[in-house]
């Protein structure tokens, strides 16, 4: 029976799709933007001149992020249509160097997984997606308000339904915080990212260099697999567009960017707690791949990651959360372990 009740809400999940998206962006953007509207009140703004000031920047910020993203989007997808075949020839290339070298190309599979042309137009797609997901902008922005409207009467309402006394309110707190903490720094790194990238590839000269700053702010949400897929494209442009030389200086902007922020900022910043395993980072991206699409790809760390600081704070499911760690994190909890033991 639970299996069967596991199979239909996944299927309902998968099947509400277009409603399901548009209130998961809004409820991340109303996690991010509570701290601001909860700051403003502390210092005695009326709640709904707080909730109204921060939809104005966002409408400003994403005004100005669409003006600029737009019109790169709209060339790039038309490029990777018209260049498959160039991209496709990297690949014959490829084959001719291995063949001159008495290597068969056919045991390679590696060659026939790359297939740049197709690559080129699945991020074209991506892109597509992403905009028609953020052409339901206002439905969004009006659900965000909402959530941020009602965010303070939740508790009390918690409290209401469950009985007094029955409801931890200060773990649900500490849930909620690390949330907001997660997804706040989560974009903060992953902006950074972007803007070192298309900085990078703008002082490079590689054409649209706006759509790979853009890919690598969406990919840097998949942590380790996100970074290689946002930056094969650029390094593959740079091969056709400059050489190989021109490539090698292209990715080695993408490693130290990602290597330095990825694997020193922000495990600073967000500490042991905050990290998954590989495995579970592989598995949650086919899942909701295959649930929603390029769009739940982009989406499934941060689900993920969610459902685990939940779990950090349920007493009877924390041993789940735990097994989602990555080797990093599990160590630290042995070592804090042994200094309360000690």
């Amino acid at each position: 029976m639970v299996g069967a009740a596991v199979v239909v809400v996944l299927a309902g999940v998968k099947a509400a799709q277009s409603l399901m998206i548009p209130f998961l962006l809004a409820l991340f953007l109303a996690i991010i933007c509570f701290p601001v509207v909860a700051w403003l009140t502390s210092k005695r703004v009326p709640v709904g001149l707080a909730v109204v000031a921060v939809v104005v920047v966002l409408l400003a910020a994403f005004s100005g992020f669409g003006a600029i993203v737009g019109g790169s989007v709209d060339d790039f997808t038309r490029f990777a249509a018209q260049n498959q075949s160039r991209f496709d020839g990297l690949v014959k290339s490829a084959s001719a160097w291995f063949e001159a070298r008495d290597i068969d190309p056919a045991s390679l599979d590696l060659l026939n997984m790359l297939q740049p042309g197709k690559l080129i137009n699945l991020l074209g797609g991506v892109l597509k997606n992403l905009a028609g997901v953020l052409s339901n902008f206002f439905l969004i922005l009006l659900t965000m308000i909402f959530m941020l409207f009602e965010a303070a009467s939740i508790p009390t309402k918690l409290r209401a339904a469950v009985g007094p006394g029955r409801f931890d309110i200060e773990n649900m707190h500490h849930a909620v915080i690390q949330v907001q903490r997660y997804l706040g720094l989560k974009t903060l790194t992953s902006l950074t990212t972007g803007l070192l990238v298309g900085l990078w590839t703008a002082i490079l000269g590689l054409d649209f260099a706006v759509v790979w700053g853009l890919l690598a702010f969406l990919l840097n949400y998949i942590p380790s697999i996100g970074s290689i897929v946002a930056a094969v494209p650029a390094v593959l442009l740079g091969l056709i567009q400059g050489g190989l030389g021109y490539a090698i200086l292209i990715a080695v902007g993408y490693v130290v960017a990602n290597i330095g922020i990825g694997n020193f900022v922000e495990p600073w910043l967000m500490g042991r707690t905050l990290g998954l395993s590989t495995l579970v980072v592989f598995l949650s991206l086919v899942f909701w791949g295959w649930m929603w699409g390029s769009i739940g790809m982009l989406l499934s760390v941060p689900l993920t990651m969610i459902m685990k600081i939940l779990l950090e704070n349920t007493d009877d499911l924390q041993w789940i959360a735990v097994m989602l760690d990555n080797k990093r994190c599990a160590e630290k909890r042995l070592e804090e372990a042994a200094a309360v033991g000690n």
